[in-house]
């Protein structure tokens, strides 16, 4: 019948297993058992599985025989169908019993698993002959794939040794060997077919007794050497088995030999045939399997318990205990989910559930063989449990994500039991030692790097293919986004259940994935040159999927002993915004850079032509100050956090630049100092010569001797009167434009998205001092300086050369007063309005400081009597009126201010020289006091003159054209006549 049919046939959840009418089992599927290697080793690999299965019933019938009450009676299947089910199969009570009595598996229930619907006892399964077994005799043979015909043979040959050898009990006979001599050609359907019976029978005796003992073989010894010549003499000729052969006589002697040795040295009255390590453990599993439904491989049988009651009663022969069965059952549930296709968890669940038991005999447990087996199986789970947990975002998703727990525990008890339970080096370190959590430590971050290693896979795959679409985002922006998905599912799925072992799950898995996308930020950061748009996006997701993580680590820890601090410790910050900080700095590095060579190089360029532009400043200095509104305001447009803490410096750099600009564009132009001439020394006038009879060329000596004491500057016509005027504008306009720029970096602060605004918004005004104050300064001193150039350097022919040289009335103020008329002309139409009135001011002050200097140290070409008192007076008033200009020009009070230094030193040429001396002579005792009585001191000239300041009187003195102060001076300091 057709799998299909049994299907239709059978209620859901009924048992299919029946017994054939046929004399051949149904065979099953078999189940590949190569994907995980074996943990027994390679036992007796000369014997079949199915030689091997066809033993392990011959022993589990001679057992349950073996421990029978009543006499053994024996049935032939022609008449079994027809007589009562219960007494027909075997003597033993065990065989006999109907399945129909069966209660609750406790053995299902001891190891959770969840029970079946039972079937209806004998049900007919479709419209064929078969039956359902009906007794647990009847189940083991269908379970164990055992045809009749073999199990009829098995029977009667365990009749013929039970007539044989009455009273003795299996364990104390060679079953292959008493098998052998019992059956007979005959119980086969061919010869061919007894041979390979009887070729087994010797595989298994050399099997259990040389390859596999009991007890290990002496290398002397003459029974082992014996038993492989006649097993192999029985392969080249037939071996006679009678009873009554010499040759089978021979074998039975030997072979008792061998299997009653004893480690005492004893002969043992049990034979040792089928015990040794690690046969009889491959025969035990071969009976487990009994335990698993042959039409349903991942169902364990409802009747689980009885076939385990049969099976244990091999345990004597096969030298198994409670520990080995545990081991090996244990073993077979694991084996039997992995090699079905890890559908049925029930399987899982148990095997971790007698891996609980396992742990307490391992505890217990002195036998080598068995620490030896242990260790095995123990690694081979450990290595399968954590292959799966090592990437178990890959394996486990929503219809299983139950068994992760039972996978996890699986892995964890291995690790636990062969660190604990076998490991001698452990047992000092116990209490160092958190087996459970360094496994799933390890796996957390194992499957994490895998599950990232993914991400950041697709993530390239994905970016290749839309390479060419626009506003794409960054691959790190996207694995960003994927990482912080991937962390939020582990915290909501994976987490909750590793936390029975880790405490801190979660904050393991965030650390390690806050390492892996770490290390693709550092890559990427070490490549970024300059501040793109895609590196603000990267470092910006990184900022905030940093934080993301973060906030999950510190939610896991809150009960945690340190607070989690040994988790954070591991999650060096991305320093994102840091990252950004520096990229923006070398932003404006780069661009303040950039603007200095540019200030440099057109600086060079600029001519200061005051006619360029209508606002007559130079174009060199829009264009800096345009470049520096365009830097802002890209500055402001960079999607960026930090406007606020990074404006400082880019205005920093930007009012460096700016004041570079300032201070190169006034280099060179000179200062007051420049431009003074510098002062002869004190003479007294010549008497007995007129100076209407000073010659020309004298004069022109004199004029040349003068220009040769002016400073002079850079003969350069970019620093002529109009280009000064037109650096002036020039400054004057960088200082307007910085307050522009001031109120409109507060604006777009303001607008911005930074915080931390108030404390920069609140001194912004402040923030290019360095620039304004250069331009300021820069004013002063190109005012000062066109105010000396021109009165001292422009127009010293007439003024320095001219004013008052020779006889004073022909020689007055009005040549100078024209010329000065004309610049201060150019100087108005020029310079702008907002310091129009400080530069005419410092030109009025030069002029006023000059028209001194002609007075008080013009040198011997000047000379002044009592008389000309009143034309110096008058000139200066001139002077005065020049800048006053009926009104239009300076204000009268400004005017009066600066002029009352000279206003006060003009009485003193009204004053006789008689009266000049004595002044002098008191001043000067006033400054030297009674020393000054018998030699008067010659004052030292400080420059600050004053009608009551000794030098002033005597400077007075040294220009009058008078004999009385000529002889006073040639009495009081011997002044020369001329220089």
């Amino acid at each position: 019948m057709s799998q299909s049919s049994r299907d239709k046939a059978a209620a859901p959840g009924d048992s299919k297993r029946h017994v054939s009418n046929n004399n051949n089992v149904h065979i099953m599927p078999a189940y590949p058992i190569d994907d995980i290697v074996s943990p027994f080793g390679d036992a007796a690999p000369n014997i079949s599985d199915s030689e091997l299965r066809e033993t392990a019933y011959e022993i589990l019938v001679g057992a349950c025989r073996s421990t029978g009450v009543r006499p053994l009676t024996y049935i032939p299947q022609s008449e079994r169908a027809e007589r009562t089910p219960a007494p027909s199969l075997s003597s033993a009570p065990s065989l006999q019993r109907s399945l129909t009595s069966t209660a609750a598996s406790k053995v299902k229930k001891a190891l959770g698993m969840k029970s079946i619907k039972k079937r209806v006892s004998g049900e007919s399964v479709g419209q064929g002959k078969a039956k359902r077994a009906v007794t647990v005799g009847e189940l083991v043979r269908a379970q164990m794939r055992i045809s009749e015909q073999t199990d009829s043979r098995i029977r009667r040959a365990l009749l013929r040794i039970a007539g044989s050898q009455l009273g003795k009990r299996i364990e104390t006979m060679v079953l292959p060997l008493e098998l052998l001599q019992q059956i007979k050609p005959t119980d086969f359907t061919s010869q061919k077919e007894y041979e390979a019976w009887k070729k087994r029978i010797f595989k298994l005796l050399e099997a259990g007794l040389l390859m596999h003992p009991h007890l290990p073989l002496d290398n002397t010894s003459t029974d082992s050497r014996r038993l492989r010549q006649i097993i192999r003499g029985a392969v080249e000729r037939p071996l006679e088995t009678g009873k009554n052969y010499e040759s089978m006589q021979n074998l039975r002697s030997v072979v008792m030999s061998l299997a009653s040795r004893s480690f005492d040295g004893s002969i043992s009255e049990k034979c040792h045939w089928a015990d040794g390590f690690p046969l009889n453990l491959r025969i035990y599993r071969i009976l487990l399997e009994a335990c698993f439904d042959v039409n349903e491989p991942t169902s364990v049988i409802e009747e689980v318990d009885e076939v385990l009651e049969l099976i244990k009663k091999t345990w004597e022969i096969l030298g198994v205990n409670q520990m080995l069965h545990n081991l090996c059952f244990g073993w077979i549930l694991f084996h039997r989910y992995v090699s079905t296709g890890q559908v049925e968890s029930d399987l899982l669940f148990a095997a971790n559930n007698l891996l609980m038991e396992i742990e307490k005999d391992a505890k217990a447990a002195k036998d080598a063989d068995y620490s030896k087996i242990l260790s095995s199986i123990l690694n081979t789970i450990l290595d399968w449990a954590e292959q799966r947990l090592r990437d178990y975002h890959d394996i486990f998703h929503d219809d299983n994500i139950d068994s992760l727990e039972t996978v996890v525990s699986l892995g964890v008890l291995s690790a636990t039991i062969l660190v604990e339970g076998i490991s001698q080096e452990y047992r000092g370190k116990k209490n160092q030692v958190d087996v459970a959590r360094d496994r799933v430590d390890t796996c957390i971050r194992s499957s994490l790097r895998t599950a990232f290693a993914q991400k950041l896979k697709k993530v390239n795959s994905s970016k290749k293919l839309s390479k060419n679409q626009p506003n794409h985002l960054p691959v790190l922006s996207i694995l960003a986004q994927d990482v912080t998905e991937l962390a939020f599912d582990e915290k909501t799925i994976f987490s909750p259940i590793l936390k029975r072992w880790h405490p801190l799950a979660a904050g393991v898995a965030v650390a390690t994935l806050h390492s892996c996308y770490g290390n693709e930020l550092r890559q990427f950061v070490s490549g970024i040159t300059e501040l793109t748009p895609d590196a603000i996006q990267v470092l910006l997701a990184a900022d905030k999927l940093e934080k993301n993580l973060v906030q999950i680590a510190v939610e896991d820890s809150v009960d945690s002993e340190d607070g989690g601090k040994s988790i954070i410790q591991e999650m060096p910050p991305y320093e994102a915004e840091a990252a950004i900080g520096n990229l923006a700095k070398s932003w404006i590095n780069i661009r303040v850079d950039r603007l200095k060579e540019w200030v440099c190089r057109n600086l060079q360029q600029e001519v200061w032509n005051a006619r360029a532009n209508k606002e007559s400043i130079a174009p060199s200095a829009v264009e800096v100050l345009r470049t520096i509104d365009e830097t802002m305001e890209a500055f402001f447009m960079l999607p960026i956090p930090m406007h606020s803490v990074l404006l400082p410096e880019l205005i920093s750099g930007l009012d460096g630049c700016l004041q570079h600009y300032v201070l190169k564009a006034k280099s060179g132009c000179g200062s007051r100092n420049n431009f003074i001439p510098t002062m002869p020394a004190l003479t007294r006038c010549t008497m007995g010569s007129k100076f209407g009879a000073f010659k020309r060329k004298e004069k022109l000596h004199t004029a040349q001797k003068r220009k040769s004491q002016v400073g002079t500057t850079n003969g350069d016509n970019s620093f002529g009167v109009p280009q000064l005027c037109c650096r002036i504008n020039t400054f004057q306009h960088i200082r307007k434009e910085l307050e522009v720029l001031e109120k409109k970096t507060v604006h777009q602060l303001r607008s911005s998205h930074s915080t931390r605004t108030d404390n920069i918004t609140n001194g912004i005004e402040k923030r290019f001092e360095l620039s304004a104050a250069s331009s300021v300064a820069a004013i002063q001193q190109l005012s000062e300086a066109i105010a000396y150039k021109v009165i001292f350097h422009d127009l010293s022919h007439v003024l320095w050369d001219g004013l008052y040289v020779g006889e004073v009335s022909s020689s007055r103020i009005e040549p100078f007063l024209q010329e000065l008329e004309h610049y201060l002309e150019i100087i108005s139409s020029t310079v702008h309005d907002r310091v129009r009135t400080r530069v005419i001011t410092d030109i009025m002050k030069a002029s006023f400081e000059g028209f001194l200097l002609v007075l008080l140290a013009g040198g011997p070409s000047r000379a002044f009597t009592h008389q000309d008192s009143d034309i110096i007076e008058e000139d200066f008033k001139f002077l005065c009126d020049l800048f006053w200009s009926n009104g239009d020009g300076l204000p009268a009070d400004l005017i009066d201010k600066f002029s009352t230094s000279v206003r006060s030193i003009l009485p003193l040429y009204h004053n006789d020289t008689e009266s000049l001396i004595e002044e002098f002579k008191r001043l000067t005792l006033e400054s030297y006091g009674s020393s000054a009585k018998s030699r008067l001191p010659l004052p030292p000239t400080s420059g600050q003159w004053n009608p009551t300041e000794p030098n002033t009187v005597l400077r007075v003195l040294c220009y009058r054209s008078d004999e009385t102060a000529v002889k006073f001076l040639k009495k009081a300091y011997n002044l020369p006549k001329k220089l």
